[in-house]
């Protein structure tokens, strides 16, 4: 197979393997911390056979460390997020991560805001603010805030990571990871972590099929899958991610979070092609992070 296709083939599994991560958190009735952390824990082991079998190095250092507590703290809110809010509001505000990134390399780097810029994020902040005319409770309220936030760590951790060599990209990974674990296992002991067998399958299912798998056909499929190509199939675990949830449990998205999802995933879209064409050097660099 062309080495092109097949690297789109695996990047499609990728992200529909990672649109599995609602309905999982969702089935486990423990905290969202203790999710988080055992999750991490059961990827870390995925990964690390990985690495070893396919004799794939990895380093530690300064930027290594910055990406790992970027993945840290975005794994930790959208695990919080989805059990404040749908899984459809938790993943879909995650994806405004890309202009995330724009507003920091602008305020961090003084990137200047083109007008298809300034246009993507006002188009994709009115679709945000659709989110908040449905259940308006404290939960969801707060869950939808947390899911914002989620997105804005992830636009650090592309930011932090920019154009690094692979060995400090699979650091980074393997530290998040681990600053994960330190951070949510030791909840266990602190709230109810009722243990049973559909919750232990689900966790293991988190971490080997949601988070494990994924990264790797991510790590493969990056040297030859184009930037764009990545980009666009990465909007398939917003697309997916509600429906499993959907199906398997019945929770759906209200009719304003719906409208807010389209426009929020369409306007990134769109946003993400017209980048494609009309590259800035941070904005490139954090683009070529968010596809591999």
């Amino acid at each position: 197979m062309d080495p092109k296709r097949r690297a789109i083939i695996q990047m499609l599994v990728c992200a529909t393997l990672w649109s599995t991560g609602g309905i999982f958190i969702k089935l486990i009735p423990w905290n969202p911390f203790v999710i988080a952390g055992w999750r991490s824990l059961v990827a870390i082991g995925t990964v690390l056979l990985f690495l070893k079998l396919g004799k794939v190095k990895f380093k530690f250092n300064f930027r290594a460390v910055i990406m790992g507590a970027f993945m840290c703290l975005t794994f930790l809110s959208f695990v919080t997020a989805n059990k404040l809010t749908t899984a459809a509001n938790a993943i879909v505000l995650q994806f405004t991560a890309p202009l995330f990134l724009l507003i920091f390399s602008a305020v961090f780097f003084h990137e200047k805001f083109r007008r298809a810029d300034l246009l993507a994020v006002l188009v994709t902040m009115g679709g945000i603010a659709l989110f908040f005319f449905d259940k308006l409770d404290g939960g969801f309220l707060l869950g939808n805030c947390v899911a914002i936030l989620a997105g804005a760590f992830m636009g650090g951790m592309y930011l932090s990571i920019g154009k690094v060599d692979e060995e400090t990209r699979m650091g980074g990974m393997l530290l998040g990871h681990l600053f994960t674990a330190a951070v949510g296992i030791p909840v266990t002991f602190f709230t109810p972590t009722p243990v049973s067998t559909s919750a232990i399958l689900c966790i293991l299912g988190l971490g080997v099929i949601q988070l494990g798998l994924p990264y790797i056909l991510l790590t493969l499929s990056s040297k030859n899958c184009p930037p764009l190509a990545c980009s666009l199939l990465g909007a398939i675990e917003p697309l997916l991610n509600p429906v499993w949830v959907f199906l398997f449990n019945g929770e759906a998205p209200g009719f304003y979070a719906l409208i807010g999802g389209v426009i929020v995933i369409v306007s990134i879209t769109l946003w993400c092609i017209w980048q494609n064409n009309h590259p800035l050097p941070v904005a490139e660099a954090g683009k070529a992070a968010l596809t591999e």
